[in-house]
Order: structure tokens, then C-alpha cells, then sequence
């Protein structure tokens, strides 16, 4: 397995010109591979943040615009449909 480590001064570094949601998912990401190792990811790293971050994301947009899909749906930039398809899939409806 390729695992690449920043030096804890680039880390820092790095973060200064991320977003707060950048900088929040980098720091998630980097506690999650210290905690796992060498460990690998059944499902894979990347499959597995998308399923936890995706369905917070689309109750907390949902929620924001008062259960209106269609707002929500433009917020996100996907359309209707595709916000009902991935509503269902993480049992939001």
C-alpha cells in the first residue's frame, strides 16, 4: 500500500489556504488514516467518505430549505430526480 505522509509542519501549512470544510475534511481524513494504519478500507477510502459525507450533506441541505426539493436540489446543483434517487439510497424519504 502507497500511503503518503505529509511532515506536520506541511500539514499546517497546507491547511492555511483551505476552505473550513477543506480544512475539516483534511483533518478528519488524516485522524482516520493515523487511527486505521496500514489497515486497509473494505470498500475503499474514497467510497467509504463519500457515503458518510453525502448523506449528512443532503439532510442538512434539505433541512435548510424546509424540506423544498427543488431549492435543495439547486443548491446542490444536481437536479430533482437525481436528489430523490440519492434521498432514497441513504433512506432520507
Amino acid at each position: 500500500m502507497n500511503v503518503v505522509r505529509l511532515p506536520a509542519s506541511e500539514a499546517v501549512r497546507e491547511s492555511s489556504s483551505q476552505s473550513a470544510l477543506s480544512e475539516c475534511v483534511s483533518r478528519t481524513v488524516r485522524r482516520y488514516l493515523a487511527d486505521i494504519g496500514d489497515t486497509e478500507c473494505s470498500e475503499g477510502l474514497h467510497a467509504m467518505v463519500i457515503r458518510e459525507v453525502e448523506g449528512p450533506l443532503l439532510r442538512e441541505v434539505l433541512a435548510f430549505h424546509e424540506g423544498n426539493q427543488s431549492r435543495a436540489a439547486t443548491a446542490l446543483g444536481i437536479n430533482r430526480a437525481t436528489l430523490r434517487k440519492k434521498l432514497a439510497q441513504h433512506g432520507l424519504l
